[in-house]
């Protein structure tokens, strides 16, 4: 664990960051980081704030106080739109598809901030709609193949199994191109087949793609084992952080969280 960090080595800087709805404190003067090339865990009790913080990061939500700052630039007031095109993307904890579509029209739809030709080419289908068509091809291809989506390909996403359309939503996520991958309970709902697919998936998008990842999840086996680092969530405040280790030994968490130490 990096016990200090570099502004250069920060991806994602909050600071003080308050949230309320109807004067009901859902976030409460939280600070925190997340580094570039990790993945970070988010983690507390139903309730504690894990979604509401995640919307403030993708601009869902915009709170009433504190600061974010992503890649050293701050981004408080900016649009869901905006983050996303500046590399920001999430999945979600029930997934958010074009259900009547297929899996490969699904991916192909998320690629839609990468298209920049006019009416014109488009209409014709030359020229650089012909050639920005087949490189984002390409890159659905390669999302594809990253998750072993080939056997559904052209299925209909809405009568996949769960497990397959929770890979599908994070090929939807990958389709946008992220430096910043959100993942809001990615393994809900799954078998443990379905599950261990999924951390591989997480590690190689991680590792082959180095895309910083932060996760919030409630299968603490997956938390410690693919953690870099974790944060703590109780009633809408931080009360703890550190490595996996650090983690499971912490009173306050055990308390609050855990119940016994794992």
């Amino acid at each position: 664990m990096r016990l200090h960090q570099n502004a250069e080595e920060v991806k994602v800087s909050i600071k003080n960051l308050s949230l309320s709805f109807g004067g009901v404190g859902v976030l409460l003067n939280i600070s925190m980081y997340i580094l570039n090339g990790e993945i970070l865990s988010l983690i507390g009790p139903n309730g504690a704030g894990k979604t509401s913080l995640t919307n403030c990061i993708t601009g869902f939500y915009h709170p009433q106080e504190g600061e974010i700052f992503f890649e050293g630039g701050d981004i408080t007031k900016l649009t869901s739109v905006k983050r996303s095109k500046m590399g920001i993307a999430r999945t979600f904890q029930n997934t958010e598809l074009y259900n009547s579509l297929s899996v490969l029209d699904n991916l192909i739809a998320a690629r839609h901030n990468h298209m920049t030709y006019g009416m014109f080419s488009a209409g014709f289908y030359f020229g650089r709609a012909q050639r920005q068509e087949i490189e984002q091809r390409q890159k659905v291809e390669d999302i594809i193949e990253l998750l072993e989506l080939e056997p559904v390909r052209k299925s209909i996403v809405g009568n996949l199994a769960y497990g397959v359309r929770k890979r599908v939503d994070l090929g939807r996520a990958l389709a946008s191109e992220p430096t910043l991958l959100l993942l809001d309970e990615p393994m809900a709902g799954m078998n443990v087949e379905e599950k261990e697919d999924m951390v591989r998936f997480i590690l190689d998008v991680q590792e082959l793609w180095n895309i910083t990842i932060m996760i919030v999840e409630h299968d603490m086996a997956v938390v410690m084992d693919i953690s870099d680092r974790i944060y703590v969530l109780d009633f809408g405040q931080k009360i703890a952080e550190g490595n996996p280790e650090e983690i499971k030994h912490n009173i306050h968490v055990i308390k609050a969280y855990l119940g016994d130490e794992i």
